[in-house]
């Protein structure tokens, strides 16, 4: 990983205010089965900030992850020409919750190339564009 990139994007990104409203998402989170309670906000390129939270259901396969429940949840509310300016995730049990496998697809589908994710790993939490957590991403069709 190539860490001049990571403060390339650390440098003009302050995530504690994005980081606060994802941990508050994380607090509503419906995790009955994990135990695993996860928020997210998205900081739209027109700059309101957008949250959700994690679902769980008992066949976990319709699960839904907080990165995309607050992604639902921004285009519901303003239309799918949204584009995201910054990402932070949060999770209530204090333990490393990069985005998923889909929910990097889902991100890169409405995610500035340059946009910083923020999410919490092993050493901290952790700040990369959405290039180096999905490098080989589907291309968006225009």
């Amino acid at each position: 990983m190539d860490s001049s990139k990571e403060l390339s994007a650390q440098a003009s990104f302050a995530p504690e205010p994005l980081l606060a409203e994802a941990q508050t998402a994380a607090a509503h989170a419906y995790a009955p089965y994990s135990g695993f309670r996860v928020g997210a906000a998205l900081q739209l390129t027109n700059g309101s900030v957008v949250t959700g939270a994690n679902v769980e259901n008992v066949s976990y396969g319709l699960t839904i992850c907080a990165e995309r429940a607050a992604l639902v949840r921004a285009v519901a509310t303003f239309g799918p020409a949204i584009r995201i300016a910054a990402v932070a995730i949060a999770n209530l049990n204090n333990a490393p919750s990069p985005p998923c496998g889909a929910c990097r697809q889902m991100l890169a589908e409405f995610i500035q190339p340059d946009a910083p994710v923020v999410f919490p790993a092993a050493e901290g939490t952790k700040t990369l564009p959405i290039a180096d957590l999905l490098p080989l991403a589907f291309e968006r069709i225009p």
